[in-house]
């Protein structure tokens, strides 16, 4: 009927709030702020410190990787940015609110990391067709304070990894560490030992590295911008549950797609034919929905056959 299918969709688009897949795994909003403002903070200082730097030790090499860096803040600005517009209340324009701005920039983010690993293998060849000279102790000690930094920024994320839009931000800090530790020990290495071909093979290693762990999120980001199915839910499983609700003769048009990086949204058809059990059908639907896929954000209509 109708009015129970409304009274379905209503509650779910004001009584709930959380994720699809994340449960205590998900940051909250106050510490997610708290960690991109953090975050922001400490890189943004050492992009200056490591371009003054650059410029007072005549290292070109340092003040491109401030440049690298400074794309880097400009990936944690853009996934927080995103972060809060999706906790945004939706307009009379925007009926669904701005949650899907989180899958956008997961996905701006995976591509500039994969931009990011295209310009150091390129730059690893160069170097082993045309050696470059050894980096020098300044270049070191910035390289290891920037593991630091890097790393402490990285870790503020962990607890939000299974969200796309968080996970993106804790790559380019993890993926900056690696890179920052790979200088250190390249530097070192070659000062050592007087091989300069070290330094773009351990470039090449670590490009790869990240380039493996980006495409995973490149390929989620994809999906969710395509309204896939989010990961972590089998649809199978959820018709499966549906269908086997007492009342309910068969399950139709069920459609589940990413809200936000963090959301799910379902739509389906149930089949009752008897009228008298359509709230219950709709009670048992939700409370399933919400227990056993974590998806909150639905609506059900009933067919009688």
């Amino acid at each position: 009927m109708p009015p129970a299918s409304a009274e379905l969709a209503a509650h779910d688009a004001t009584g709930h709030a959380c994720g699809h897949s994340h449960g205590h795994h998900a940051l909250s909003a106050e510490r997610l702020d708290r960690a991109m403002l953090i975050g922001v903070a400490l890189n943004a200082v050492f992009v200056g410190v490591e371009l003054a730097c650059g410029i007072l030790g005549n290292s070109l090499a340092l003040v491109a990787d401030a440049g690298h860096n400074a794309s880097d803040v400009l990936g944690l600005i853009l996934a927080w940015g995103a972060s809060w517009l999706a906790r945004r209340p939706p307009t009379a324009r925007y009926t669904w609110g701005f949650r899907r701005t989180t899958i956008y920039a997961a996905l701006v983010n995976a591509v500039l990391l994969l931009v990011a690993c295209g310009v150091i293998l390129w730059e690893a060849w160069h170097r082993f067709t045309a050696p470059a000279p050894v980096a020098g102790w300044l270049m070191i000690g910035v390289a290891a304070v920037g593991v630091v930094i890097n790393t402490l920024t990285a870790l503020l994320f962990v607890r939000g990894h299974r969200d796309a839009n968080v996970r993106g931000a804790f790559l380019h800090m993890a993926a900056d560490a690696a890179v920052s530790a790979g200088v250190v020990a390249a530097g070192i290495a070659i000062l050592l030992t007087g091989l300069t071909w070290i330094d773009p093979l351990v470039s090449i290693a670590i490009a790869l590295v990240i380039i493996i762990g980006t495409w995973d999120l490149f390929r989620e980001s994809v999906d969710l911008a395509l309204d896939a199915v989010p990961r972590g839910i089998d649809p199978a499983a959820v018709a499966a549950g549906l269908a086997a609700l007492e009342g309910v003769a068969d399950v139709r048009d069920l459609k589940i797609w990413g809200a936000s990086t963090s959301e799910a949204s379902l739509t389906a058809h149930l089949v009752v034919p008897d009228a008298s059990r359509n709230q219950s059908v709709l009670t048992a639907a939700r409370r399933l929905l919400h227990e056993r896929f974590h998806i909150d954000h639905t609506t059900i209509e009933i067919d009688v056959a």
